[in-house]
């Protein structure tokens, strides 16, 4: 479990594949020498297990589901790399409760330089439109935001210059892909009430 408040950027230092279409990633940043086997970091939002680590790298697998279903695929060597460790007792929730599962990936279609900040507009397959709710929680890219306008299959998030320099956000272009997680209480309650509808046919 996470919360969706990026705790540094790292670098993809090295990508292997693996036998049967999996990859490999060798991530570099600060906090590599206090990691642990079997710990689960998220990268970019999808929560990956930590295979090994030195002082300076950590390595992590995704398997071809992930590949699949998140842009883990897409990332290359020197790659910017939002990382976040995951939630433990001693942490507050700062930003909301996400688990790493990430549910698709989006496409930036809009990039938007405001007085004080920054507006991305990110468009996503229509099937997951009952998700997205005006003032609800997304996590993208393993960032907790706040939707603040949607529209059809397009909602567009408000970037405050704190997160625009501490992310990866920032090296983000229209037509880059992104990973979305939404909230997964809105998740439930979507289900609940499909299955209501169907029991009451």
């Amino acid at each position: 479990m996470f919360t969706g408040i990026v705790q540094e950027v790292g670098k993809v230092a090295a990508v292997k594949s693996l036998n049967g279409g999996g990859r490999e990633l060798k991530i570099a940043c600060s906090f590599a020498g206090s990691c642990h086997e079997d710990e689960s970091i998220a990268v970019n939002g999808v929560c990956l297990t930590v295979t090994a680590f030195d002082e300076d790298t950590f390595t992590v697998q995704a398997v071809e589901e992930t590949l699949r279903k998140t842009s883990t695929g897409e990332l290359g060597k020197g790659s910017p790399v939002n990382l976040e460790r995951s939630l433990t007792l001693q942490k507050g929730i700062e930003g909301h409760l996400v688990q790493g599962h990430v549910d698709t990936t989006g496409t930036i279609t809009e990039i938007e330089k405001e007085e004080t900040g920054w507006l991305i507009t990110v468009e996503y397959p229509d099937e997951f439109t009952d998700m997205i709710v005006g003032r609800g929680s997304i996590t993208m890219e393993g960032i907790s935001l706040t939707v603040a306008r949607e529209s059809d299959n397009k909602f567009t998030v408000a970037i405050i210059p704190y997160t625009w320099e501490h992310t990866n956000l920032k090296e983000k272009s229209a037509g880059d892909s992104v990973n979305l997680e939404f909230d997964v209480i809105g998740k439930y309650v979507v289900k609940y009430l499909a299955k209501i509808g169907r029991d009451s046919l």
